[in-house]
């Protein structure tokens, strides 16, 4: 099987690595629940620089994983939107 599998450059493997980044399961839980909280207008002020520090987090994966991949489109030659559609990846996802 490992004969008939693609090889990834150093290059496409970095760029994988940075593109599969995620936030912890436990802080998508949390960014979920102060999210709610916010909605009902239940937060805490802690809790709201909580919010804001975990959503600052989430752009800051959200923006270095769109550089990955349209360097790895650029790599492959083909577009962006391509890319995403080959890989199945749409945003947001809420990493």
């Amino acid at each position: 099987a490992r004969r008939n599998a693609p090889l990834l450059s150093e290059d496409e493997s970095a760029l994988f690595a940075t593109i599969n980044q995620r936030l912890s399961e436990a802080d998508r839980q949390r960014l979920a629940h102060l999210s709610e909280r916010r909605h009902r207008e239940e937060l805490t002020s802690t809790e709201h620089c909580e919010l804001l520090e975990l959503q600052q987090r989430l752009e800051e994966l959200h923006t270095s994983r769109m550089k990955a991949l349209a360097q790895l489109a650029q790599l492959r030659g083909v577009t962006l939107a391509n890319l995403m559609i080959q890989l199945g990846i749409q945003f947001p996802d809420h990493a």
